[in-house]
């Protein structure tokens, strides 16, 4: 037989919890048993938003600026991801509105604040290798940003660890079609 931990001695009783609830209400969804800095977090998420909304322009520039035989499907991609990475910069405002702060939208300073840039268009192989070079970016950022997290704020690692499922989707996506429009073989 071995010895269990009593795991009830990890549990709050009903009665703290609801006093707790009840004591400053002001900080919204910030309690006492919240382990993370929120101002701190509110900081780097602002990163974050600046960095998916700088992707959400680049993407789109990108998929308007496509020309070339295969253009209309690599700007169909290009226009999904401009989708996908406006739901990331909302997903992370709204975490810096629950954290109690307010998202930073101003497009003054938004290439400043931003990870990634914003890029400069080109041909196609150009465009889809500066969205492939943002995305390794934002991954190994978002990456870092997980680890930081770890389990002292654990809804914003797992807000972060699904945008980052999604931006590495995005870089196997940007490297499949540079692969393609290379002429290069996938595999050597």
């Amino acid at each position: 037989m071995t010895d269990q931990p009593d795991k009830s001695a990890f549990l709050t009783d009903v009665e703290t919890l609801r006093a707790r609830a009840k004591a400053s209400l002001e900080d919204g969804a910030v309690t006492a048993m919240y382990k993370g800095d929120a101002d701190k977090t509110i900081e780097l998420l602002q990163t974050v938003v600046a960095t998916e909304l700088v992707c959400v322009l680049r993407y789109q520039m990108h998929a308007i600026a496509a020309e070339g035989i295969t253009s209309e499907s690599v700007s169909a991609e290009f226009e999904e991801h401009a989708k996908s990475e406006h739901e990331h910069m909302l997903l992370a405002a709204n975490r810096i509105d629950q954290l109690g702060g307010i998202p930073n939208l101003d497009p003054e300073g938004l290439a400043s604040r931003s990870a990634t840039e914003y890029g400069k268009g080109g041909n196609l192989i150009e465009m889809i290798k500066q969205n492939l070079i943002a995305e390794r970016l934002v991954i190994e950022h978002y990456q870092e940003l997980i680890r930081y997290f770890g389990q002292d704020d654990p809804t914003t690692r797992i807000m972060l660890e699904h945008i980052l499922a999604d931006e590495e989707d995005h870089a196997s996506d940007m490297h499949d079609l540079l692969v393609a429009h290379e002429g290069k073989p996938f595999l050597s």
